[in-house]
């Protein structure tokens, strides 16, 4: 159950970050009608995300006190700079296939969350929102990044660059996974 409750904190500090990077995305392309709205949009969709995974700790029996105290994990801090990095120094393509990797492997684990909270430990839909809304609203955040990426990446040289991104990306959100595990053991 730790690492469960490690997963709700160390999620609620990175959502908590991501809302700034988007607004922060939205400033420097404000010259950008196309990634300007883009960002908006997720801006919004994103909004209620840290007060979700607040939810789901606190239904595990997490307190307030937990979140209110709780400062990142090395891992987690890797990721979210990661992230925020991206948004601020990255191209539109090389930020996108960050959050492109990013929301896949989240919405696959939702639909395991989901599944086996419910099995195993009995939760139900408040309490796992977080995944109820990352199963579906990632299929469009998933289309929408890799539009962004495809009309960006625009030579070899950017290609490869995504592909970097990408390889990266994957190793930190798992890094961030194997630190949950070892922190909260």
């Amino acid at each position: 159950m730790r690492r469960l409750q490690g997963w709700a904190i160390q999620h609620y500090i990175h959502n908590k970050a991501l809302l700034k990077g988007f607004a922060l995305c939205m400033v420097k392309n404000a010259h950008n009608p196309e990634l300007y709205n883009y960002f908006n949009y997720q801006f919004n969709e994103e909004q209620t995300h840290p007060d979700l995974a607040k939810r789901f700790g606190l239904a595990i029996g997490l307190k307030e006190d937990d979140f209110q105290n709780a400062s990142q994990i090395f891992e987690c801090f890797a990721h979210t700079s990661k992230t925020i990095r991206g948004m601020l120094l990255g191209s539109p393509a090389e930020n996108r296939v960050s959050g492109l990797v990013d929301e896949t492997m989240v919405q696959r684990y939702s639909e395991e969350f989901d599944t086996h909270m419910r099995r195993h430990y009995n939760l139900g839909d408040s309490a796992l929102q977080f995944f109820l809304v990352h199963k579906a609203a990632d299929e469009d955040h998933i289309k929408m990044a890799s539009e962004i990426i495809a009309r960006y990446t625009d030579s070899p040289a950017m290609e490869q660059l995504v592909r970097q991104t990408a390889d990266y990306a994957v190793r930190f959100k798992l890094g961030k996974f194997d630190g949950i595990y070892r922190y909260y053991s």
